[in-house]
């Protein structure tokens, strides 16, 4: 199987009229993609800004939970953090990646609604995809109102958006890792040996 790491993107990304922003971090998605990622055996997760500022919050972040009064409190949240680091770029990701691994990563971003006419692939198929892989797979996310179009038009695979039953459609990003990890590295998604 592949190796499968994850980025949460703040740049580039769409705000509500479609124009490329830089969207500011949230406490709250580092550590709970964070833990998502290692629940999935994710091999790595990264949160990319290009804002300095931003990288001095995530820091502080990730060090109360490392080696700070989180780590006393909640060990488990310090393991699921070991996991995560921060990026200036994806193009930084994408060499780091290719720097641990050898091979340069396959880029799956995940988008809200597929949109200019980009096909989509379904879970089920992605998740066979991922067991034959010889790449590694960095899925990417997307703050704001989604990933700019210069991060699609690079990709290897776009991952169908998640579909509810509502009309209303704007889940967490966090809640939206969670559902796609799930359904590309969930139990469900591998061969189970026969218990017979």
């Amino acid at each position: 199987m592949a190796d499968v790491y994850c980025a949460l993107l703040h740049h580039p990304v769409k705000d509500r009229a479609g124009t490329t922003v830089t969207t500011a971090v949230t406490t709250l998605d580092v550590h709970d993609i964070a833990r998502s990622a290692l629940t999935f055996g994710l091999r790595g997760y990264f949160v990319v800004s290009p804002i300095e500022a931003q990288h001095v919050l995530i820091d502080r972040v990730l060090s109360h939970w490392r080696t700070g009064a989180g780590v006393q409190r909640m060990p488990e949240r310090g393991e699921a953090l070991a996991i995560c680091r921060s990026a200036r770029t994806l193009a930084e990701v994408c060499a780091t990646i290719e720097s641990e691994t050898g091979r340069a990563p396959q880029l799956w971003p995940t988008a809200a609604a597929p949109g200019a006419g980009r096909a989509v692939t379904e879970f089920v198929d992605a998740a066979k995809r991922i067991q034959g892989a010889t790449s590694p797979i960095l899925i990417l996310f997307g703050t704001g109102h989604g990933l700019a179009d210069e991060v699609l038009d690079d990709a290897h695979l776009l991952l169908e958006p998640i579909a509810g039953v509502a009309d209303y459609n704007h889940l967490s990003v966090r809640s939206a890792a969670a559902i796609v990890f799930d359904r590309l590295l969930g139990r469900s998604r591998s061969p189970q040996p026969d218990k017979r």
